[in-house]
């Protein structure tokens, strides 16, 4: 796992990549948050979706929506990186277009994007 930490005008956001799986479930994800947030203090995380369970991207599974609604109870704002086109469930599509409309988490395609939207998201 490579961790690093990126402060963009006093907002600390911590940047995760791992070619291992780190969030696996609603335990994993709780786990995950509270380490980011006890050794970075930081409520905002880049985290590229190698090291997330392929279970999250298959809405029927409900994994997602346990595990984001963690991150969402915690206010921890979150940003997946990766290429997301070679999905082809709309219902997924339309997921992740609804998910970047909003203020709490972000489907992007790279690093830089990630730290802009979780940069400039409101508290």
């Amino acid at each position: 796992m490579e961790q690093k930490t990126v402060n963009v005008n006093g907002i600390i956001v911590a940047v995760i990549e791992s070619n291992d799986l780190i969030i696996t479930d609603p335990q994993s994800a709780l786990d995950f948050l509270a380490t980011i947030y006890y050794y970075e203090n930081c409520q905002r995380v880049a985290l590229y979706k190698e090291a997330i369970t392929a279970d999250f991207f298959n809405l029927s599974t409900g994994v997602a929506g346990e595990i984001l609604q963690k991150f969402t109870n915690f206010k921890m704002k979150l940003a997946i990186i990766g290429d997301f086109s070679s999905y082809s469930s709309k219902p997924l599509k339309d997921f992740i277009y609804e998910c970047n409309r909003g203020n709490q988490i972000f489907f992007v395609e790279d690093e830089q994007k990630a730290i802009e939207k979780l940069a400039s998201a409101l508290q």
